[in-house]
């Protein structure tokens, strides 16, 4: 009867044996298939994104390409215009400086500044900068460069844009005195004078704009004839307008063209810095330049940066 008992425990003992083993090579075989599942899915996934990256990588080639285009088209416009500014570079800006149009002061930096007559934040950096610019370029400091866009004209009801910019350079054409321009150009960011935008845009005449070039010292004919109706420049404007909205270099973060925008030696200023420096907008431009405010029209005090360099850092 013990035998037999014994016989009973050894049975039982080598089934639990054999389950055991059973069990294991179940574990092992479901972690294989697990393990295999794994290297399929990996494998899917890594052919998804590779998909995914060649789409998106088509989608910017495409865009970057469509950029490219719409920018020389537009630029090709721009140069055929039928009345087109003389004292205009072949990028639709002016350049000022103490010596006058088209000529650049050796050694100066030269800021170009892009602007549109309704948007508020050009007339900020006007109110801003543009005094402590205008000081530093007749002092022989910088060189000024100005480009006009008309990009929210369709915000007024009677062509505000076009009218206020085809005067602006109406005026750069037929009066060498830069300061009655960028003069001009402070009367109509004036707080009081800038009309708002869409529905709290109130109509502008040209003899009012008129008014403002003669206040800025233009003479009586030369206003006159800059506000006549005639618009000569729209077509070059319009051209130049969308030219400079299709340069990938004057981009923001985002991707895209915002006024105002600020080079400084052809290189993207953001006005975000401003914000992350927490600085003043001249104190912010005059590190950026390396230049002290008591240096500000000081003539042959020069900023660091030169006719070449990169702006300084200012967040850092």
């Amino acid at each position: 009867m013990a035998d037999s008992k014994r016989q009973v425990k050894r049975v039982t003992r080598a089934e639990r044996r054999a389950a055991e083993e059973a069990a294991q090579k179940a574990r092992a075989e479901q972690a294989a298939k697990e393990r295999k599942q794994q290297t399929i899915i990996g494998i899917i996934v890594v052919a998804i994104v590779v998909a995914l990256v060649a789409v998106i990588g088509v989608v910017i080639y495409r865009n970057v390409t469509k950029t490219a285009a719409s920018a020389e088209e537009a630029y090709s416009k721009m140069q055929s215009a039928a009345t087109k500014p003389a004292k205009a570079d072949d990028k639709g800006g002016f350049l000022m400086s103490k010596d006058g149009y088209g000529k650049k002061v050796d050694k100066a930096p030269t800021v170009a500044i892009y602007m549109e007559p309704l948007c508020p934040g050009c007339a900020s950096v006007n109110r801003n900068l543009d005094p402590t610019l205008v000081k530093m370029m007749n002092a022989g400091q910088l060189n000024l460069e100005l480009h006009f866009l008309n990009f929210q004209d369709n915000k007024s009801s009677d062509n505000y844009s076009n009218r206020a910019f085809n005067g602006a350079i109406y005026i750069a054409e037929h009066d060498d005195d830069p300061n009655h321009l960028v003069d001009y150009l402070a009367n109509i960011y004036a707080d009081g004078f800038q009309p708002g935008e869409l529905t709290e845009y109130v109509s502008v005449k040209d003899s009012q704009l008129q008014e403002q070039a003669v206040k800025a010292g233009v003479s009586e004919d030369v206003a006159k004839a800059a506000f006549s109706g005639k618009n000569e420049y729209w077509d070059w404007l319009n051209a130049s307008n969308d030219y400079t909205v299709s340069r990938p270099e004057l981009f923001n973060s985002s991707g895209s063209f915002s006024s105002p925008t600020l080079t400084i030696n052809n290189n993207y200023w953001s006005l975000n810095n401003i914000t992350l420096a927490n600085t003043t907008m001249v104190d912010g431009f005059l590190k950026a330049i390396g230049l002290t405010s008591d240096q500000v029209g000081v003539e042959g005090d020069m900023p660091s940066i030169g006719a070449d360099g990169k702006p300084i850092d200012i967040t850092a």
